[in-house]
């Protein structure tokens, strides 16, 4: 038995499931950003704020099409 740390190979989907974390923080920051002045009782921000914190969704969609290319490339990998 070799002493090396194996590394496992890239799957399929592993930058989508990469991409979407990383737009659903930007997301969820962006969010927190829109919610705070409304908690806190200031002037709200503008309308495209609201539209920025819709990258929460689309993070999430990224990131579950990522996960559903990395099962089908682990089937055909089963299948082999």
């Amino acid at each position: 038995m070799r002493d090396e740390t194996r590394t496992n190979p890239a799957v399929p989907g592993d930058r989508l499931i990469r991409a979407g974390a990383i737009v659903f923080f930007v997301g969820a920051v962006a969010t927190l950003v829109t919610v705070a002045p409304l908690l806190l009782g200031t002037t709200p921000f503008p309308t495209f704020m609201f539209g920025l914190s819709m990258l929460m969704g689309v993070g999430f969609l990224i990131a579950g099409a990522g996960v559903l290319r990395s099962v089908a490339a682990g089937r055909r990998q089963a299948a082999r």
